[in-house]
């Protein structure tokens, strides 16, 4: 008796550990939750920096919910000193706290996503294939009672960074300057969210603690710097082979895109950067095929660096100011030259997927280990081909000098802008080690 018990006090915590890694179910996997998130912000138009805020928020809470839950998962608070703590009260009968987290990210985005209360018919949809999965009824009720309040009290902390206050601050106009930004054609768009580092940041400790390397000094003169970076970006572009197209339209990820056919105006809705970074995520989980509660940690972990990773990369931008490749080559090299990709509308200094991707890839690289093989299928819906990466980081190179093959950014403006998002990333990763986030799963 005595050996059986010393047996059992062997086997059964590698037991329970296999246990706790199995994958999560179909019905509880994130990344068909995180794609609904994102085609709500599709037909909002939603901007880049703002998406990234919503995919922090929408994970805060189910994070929160894991975390209660599990004793393996740091606190939200212990890593985010901004965090109001909230305790889930107890509920009447047992509840599967997964549920609960997954449709906690549902709900907030349904609080929160102008457009959210589209997202009721997900929800709906949820808790149906819960009752087939033989999901008992009162469980389902306990867990989104669960999921309601711990949304109610993320918006409620979602209101004190400052994101409300944008619309009443002064609104901006192009400066005046041969080497500053200014809106470019088809839309002449005005500048998106020119405040934004006004938004209280997550992680990081301010909207300038990772300032970049100052960008190259604007000049017309054919012999110097800032003229050789704007011919390579023309030089590119003129007979471009077709892998550089592929690159170029495979990280596009503009939000909203416009084309004229004569007197008409043809807008065409795209995910953002920070969309394509999260369903790169749960391509990830998928493939190491984690458990419910390790992917909630992922996505949560990305979420949180990409918003900091645009507030830090937006100080930057309306700070500099630089004017785009488009304006640049029209005055001074070729007046019908066109981009390949749409140019943004916001300064070029520094690239926000250059410093978005490459913050993005080292906190993936944390969590997953460097050399993590996979095939990203995110822009299918768009008729594009996937791609396979050797690593996160590789994905993140790519992404960063697609915007020179796209025509939108200069050289400089991608290597600084990769060099600040390894340093945000790691800054971020760091933070994470020492709060008691695991790597290397």
């Amino acid at each position: 008796m005595k050996k059986l018990l010393i047996l059992l006090c062997c086997v059964l915590p590698g037991f329970f550990a296999r246990a706790a890694e199995e994958p999560a179910p179909s019905y509880l996997e994130l990344r068909p939750v995180i794609f609904s998130l994102t085609m709500i912000m599709m037909h909002d138009v939603v901007n880049p920096p703002a998406a990234s805020r919503y995919y922090a928020y929408c994970m805060a809470g189910a994070y929160e919910i894991v975390a209660q839950n599990d004793p393996s998962v740091t606190g939200l608070g212990k890593f985010v000193t901004s965090y109001p703590a909230y305790t889930i009260g107890k509920q009447p009968g047992t509840y599967d706290f997964r549920v609960a987290a997954v449709y906690c990210v549902l709900e907030t985005g349904k609080l929160m996503i102008p457009s959210g209360l589209q997202l009721q018919e997900e929800q709906a949809k949820f808790l149906k294939t819960l009752r087939k999965n033989g999901v008992a009824q009162k469980s389902i009720e306990a867990a989104v009672k669960v999921a309601e309040g711990m949304a109610a009290h993320i918006v409620k902390w979602s209101k004190t960074d400052n994101y409300f206050k944008l619309s009443a601050l002064r609104r901006y106009r192009p400066l005046k300057g041969e080497g500053n930004w200014y809106p470019t054609p088809p839309a002449y768009m005005e500048a998106v969210e020119p405040n934004w580092a006004t938004v209280r940041p997550m992680i990081i400790d301010s909207c300038s603690q990772f300032k970049p390397a100052p960008p190259v000094n604007f000049s017309k003169d054919s012999t110097s710097e800032f003229y050789r970076l704007a011919r390579e970006v023309y030089e590119v572009s003129v007979k471009p082979d077709q892998e550089k197209l592929n690159i170029a339209g495979f990280w596009d990820c503009n939000p909203f895109a416009v084309t004229t056919s004569g007197h008409m105006s043809i807008g065409f809705k795209k995910m953002s950067p920070g969309g394509h970074w999260m369903l790169i995520t749960g391509i990830a989980c998928k493939d190491a095929k984690l458990s419910v509660e390790k992917s909630v940690v992922a996505h949560l972990m990305v979420g949180l660096t990409l918003m900091d990773a645009f507030i830090s990369c937006w100080d930057e931008k309306f700070r500099s100011n630089r004017i785009r490749p488009e304006t640049y080559i029209n005055r001074y090299i070729d007046p019908r030259w066109q981009p390949l990709l749409q140019t943004p509308p916001f300064p070029e200094y520094t690239s926000g997927h250059s410093v978005i991707s490459t913050a993005s890839a080292e906190v993936l690289t944390y969590l997953f280990g460097d050399n993590f093989r996979y095939t990203d299928d995110a822009e299918v819906m768009f008729e594009l081909a996937p791609r396979t990466f050797t690593s996160f980081r590789a994905a993140a190179a790519e992404a960063a000098v697609s915007r020179l093959y796209g025509g939108i950014h200069f050289r400089d403006a991608i290597e600084n802008g990769a060099a600040t998002g390894r340093e945000l990333g790691q800054f971020i990763v760091e933070k994470l080690r020492g709060s008691g986030v695991a790597g290397v799963w």
